[in-house]
Formats: C-alpha cells, structure tokens, sequence
C-alpha cells in the first residue's frame, strides 16, 4: 500500500475553503500557502502550475496544482518511499529530499531532486497526476544540492546546481532525456551563500535566478550571459528593504500564458516552518524587477496585498482534506510518515472506519517508527481525534502529538495491566521554545516532562490547541467528544530538522512490537496568518 488521494491547502478568511492568499475580490494577500512548503518550484504546462516541495525525511514529495496561481491542491505523489536503510528507521532526519525542480517539456514532467548523502535523482510523468515513474538515480554523489534542468533552443541539455553549504554554481552538459551527466561541470560563479539555482533563457540571454545571503537576511540575484558558460552579469532583484517578510528566498519565476512574470518564493516564519509568498515581475533593460521597488534603488522588495494573475480561471471550491474519517481505501496525502512506511505496520480493513497503527518497538517517541504526520497551517488551529483503545498492549504509547525536535504528546499508556492518560513533553531541553527558527535536531529524553492518571474508557477523544503567536500549545481530553479538559501544561514548538512543526498520530511500544492504536475521526480547523 502506499499513501494517496489529494487535500487541498486552507484559507486565510474562511478556513478550509481554498487558498489562504485568495481574497474573492480580486486580490490576494501573502502568503498565498501559509505553510511549510519549503523550497518552493513551480512550472506552467498549457494553462495549469505545478509546484513542488521539498520533504526531508517525509514520505514523499507532494505534486500541487493550480488553475489561477493562488489557489493549491494537491494532486499525487513523486514517490512514496527512498530505497536506502537509513529512510527504513528514523535515521533519515534532516536528510531525504532537498529543493526540488519541476519543468515540463515535450509532453513530460520532469521533477529532479538531490539527497544530502545518496545523490542526484529524477523521475517522470506524462501526467502530473500521476504515475510518476520509479526514481532513476543520475549521479551517485555526496553533498550536491538544488538541481535544476534546462533544455536549450538546439536541444542541448543542462544541468545547474550548488554544493553542500551553498555554494559554488555549477553547469553541467546532459543527456537529452535528462537522465545521465555528459561532464564534470564548470563553476560559473561562487557568491555569499549562493545556493537553488533555476536556469531559463529569454530574449538571446541565459539567466540563473540564485537565493544569496542566508535564509533569514537573504536576497534574490539574477546572473545573465549571451553564452551559457559565462562570464554572467549580476543584479539584486529583490530584498527585504522596508517590508516585514524577513530573507525573501528560494523560489520560481514563471511566465503566464498572457506574457506576465511572476516569482514564488519562501519565507522563514519560525516553527511555521518555511511557507509561500508570490510576487509581481516586471521586466526593464533585460532584468526582472520582483515585487515593488519602493525605495526606487532599483531593487524590489515583497508585496503583502496585489491584484490576483489574470489567468481566467476561477478554480472550484474543492473539499477540505486536513480531516480523515478514514473510510477511503487510503488516507489522504496530507499525511506523511516520518520515514519510509512499514505497509504491515498500518491498516485501514483491520476495522473499517478506523486508521490502525500498530506499536513497533522504540525507547523513545523521536526514535519511533509509525508517526503519521500532516503540515500545521495557519498561525493557530485545533486537532481533535477518537483514539479506540481495546487492542493496545502492555507498554505501548498512542495517541496525538505536535511533532518536532520540540514535541508534545497526549494519549494512552498501558502499563500494569492499567490504562492511563498521559502527557509529555521536553519542552524544558529548550531555552527559547515558542517561535525559535534555530534548527535543533536532538534526541535527548532526560528532560522530559511527563504526567499520567488513570483512564477506563474504551474510547477517549484527545484535542490540540496550536498557537504560534503566543508560543503556547495546549493538549485536552474529553470521554463524550462535547466537553474538554485541560491536561498536561503550555508547551512550545518550534523549526526543526529542516521542517516546521507538524500535528500527528503516533503508536509505539517501549518493550517489543505489540498492540495496536485504533484512531477514528480526525478532524483538523485551522486558520490562516495573524
């Protein structure tokens, strides 16, 4: 089995109803997807856009579309899983899929995409629906980063890319089918914190779009040459100057079946993670100018609120996906595991209606395999879940977690023969919880603070209050799904193995592979930026 179907992206106004950047009048605000889509690339293919993500160590790599630039759903999957024994365990943190591209291009889609420690990979697909076909590793390599295709006007194929580290800019001959390196590359440019290249040509240039300058001071540079290998020209496009989106970085720039430019990018919003934000292109004297050069020095800076793209298109009001009643022969790919899925450690026939996680041995929550998570989205919002459980055994753990470096936990632990309710968190590791950006990846337990009480029922309902204004979660229980009550205490989140914060289900056992968690029901509201 693997995970599929699709869930649409939340509103700002009224959640869970369309885009949060589309304001029904004909403007949008930013973001437009106020959550961790991070490392954002996007293509047009006739009169649709796609985009793609990078996931780390999630499984896998949404595939979005859209019909107006604003409004998202997403719509398949690149891959469900990463053939190498680290992505079997959760030794895969941080790691996994780094900045993706997506291009079209005679037909095809072509998504590419390297992994810290395994290499160059791509794959294909006719559709961007789906199927995409098996990964086909490019180059066996260490510590190549942001790859990005380009097919030249006689045919030829490039490849761009940075290193590890950011940095330098590299261009690389390739196969025309995009599956094989031709050379060793030649570095075309070296800068501070150069990384992401996007390559395209326009008007007799050859243009590189490169993030510089870090994530959270950044700015966006434009590199061009009459000649593919240089020497290339350099302008600053972009910057933050007087708007409040902090290093605008990373993204795409796409031209509209019209003639309009427009360019995706990502913002660093704390335990958020890294979420999207999409700018006005105009072009002068052969540059692209982003957003609004307000201060008139010739460099753009971000805009919050500007006309929607004139695309003609009104998309549907598809139906919210971040809940799951669990009665699809999947669940629906707002889920994600947090390393490659155990396809017998999962089940939706062991009760119909019910998501049945089984506990697969761990001495620690991080350590554990079988988490399913999904992105938070919004400033704020809640998850409420019905966790069943008659089929949990002797020292196992279940039930709904806020999932990072800094978690928090309530659920069902069974010990002594006994139910109880239990929260834990290990906040206390971390000095400035709340809405730190610091990426801290740690597995340490000695900190954790951990309470219990006894539990009877059958069936208990466990409720997550998020709030990343104030830096405060809160966990609750109820045993009728009407009244709640507080439990455990305030506990932070915060930006950690390169993702943001996520809301999940969880189920291990501390002795040995035994029991099951039942859930039922998991509704997820949210709502959009504060």
């Amino acid at each position: 089995m693997t995970l599929a179907t699709a869930c649409l992206v939340g509103l700002q106004a009224q959640p869970k109803t369309g885009s949060w950047g589309d304001q029904g009048n004909g403007t949008y605000i930013n973001p437009v997807l106020n959550a961790d889509y991070s490392d954002p690339d996007v293509c047009r293919a006739g009169d649709k856009y796609y985009m793609v993500c990078s996931e780390f160590h999630y499984m896998g790599m949404p595939v979005l579309e859209s019909e107006d630039m604003v409004n998202w759903k997403i719509i398949a999957q690149i891959y469900s899983r990463l053939d190498f024994p680290d992505y079997d365990t959760v030794n895969s943190y941080s790691n996994g899929s780094w900045a993706p591209c997506i291009r079209y291009r005679d037909g095809k889609f072509r998504v590419y995409f390297c992994t810290p420690t395994e290499g160059l990979f791509m794959s294909t697909a006719e559709k961007a629906e789906g199927p995409w076909s098996p990964l086909v590793e490019v180059k066996h390599i260490e510590k190549w980063e942001d790859p990005c295709p380009m097919w030249d006007d006689d045919g030829w194929a490039y490849l761009v890319h940075s290193l590890h580290g950011a940095g330098p800019i590299i261009i690389h001959r390739m196969s025309e089918d995009g599956t094989k390196l031709l050379d060793d590359g030649l570095t075309v440019y070296t800068g501070p914190v150069a990384e992401s290249p996007k390559m395209f040509k326009k008007d007799g240039y050859y243009y590189i779009s490169i993030p510089e300058g870090g994530v959270p001071v950044g700015w966006q540079t434009i590199l061009r040459s009459k000649n593919i290998y240089g020497p290339y020209e350099k302008k600053i496009v972009l910057e933050q100057g007087s708007a409040s989106v902090n290093g605008p970085h990373q993204g795409a720039l796409v031209e509209t079946p019209e003639g309009d430019w427009w360019f995706y990018h990502f913002q660093s919003a704390g335990a958020l993670g890294r979420v999207v934000h999409l700018q006005p292109v105009h072009w002068h004297d052969g540059w692209p100018v982003i957003g609004v050069d307000i201060d008139r020095n010739g460099i753009g800076e971000p805009v919050y609120v500007w006309a929607k793209p004139a695309t003609g298109k009104t998309p549907p009001i598809h139906a919210p996906q971040s809940d799951d009643d669990f009665n699809a022969s999947m669940p629906g790919l707002q889920w994600q595991f947090n390393h490659n899925p155990d396809d017998d450690a999962w089940s939706l026939s062991e009760k119909p209606g019910y998501l049945a996680l089984k506990a697969l041995r761990s001495e620690s929550f991080l350590r554990a395999k079988n988490t399913l998570t999904q992105k938070t989205m919004g400033a704020s919002g809640e998850a409420t879940v019905a966790l069943d459980v008659s089929k949990m055994a002797e020292g196992q753990r279940a039930g709904l977690c806020s999932f990072g470096s800094l978690y928090g936990l309530v659920g069902v632990y069974r010990t002594g023969g006994k139910n109880y309710l239990f929260f834990e968190t290990n906040n206390d590791l971390f000095s400035q919880p709340g809405q730190s950006g610091v990426r801290i990846n740690t597995f340490d337990t000695g900190k954790n603070h951990f309470e219990k009480q006894p539990v009877t029922v059958k069936v208990i309902y466990l409720k997550l209050k998020l709030d990343f204004v104030s830096g405060k979660n809160h966990f609750y229980y109820s045993t009728d799904n009407r009244h709640f009550i507080p439990f455990g205490k305030d506990f932070g989140a915060m930006f950690s193995f390169w993702k943001g914060t996520r809301t999940g289900l969880f189920s291990y056992n501390e002795l040995k592979d035994d029991g099951v968690a039942l859930f039922d029901r998991f509704s997820y509201d949210y709502d959009g930026p504060k």
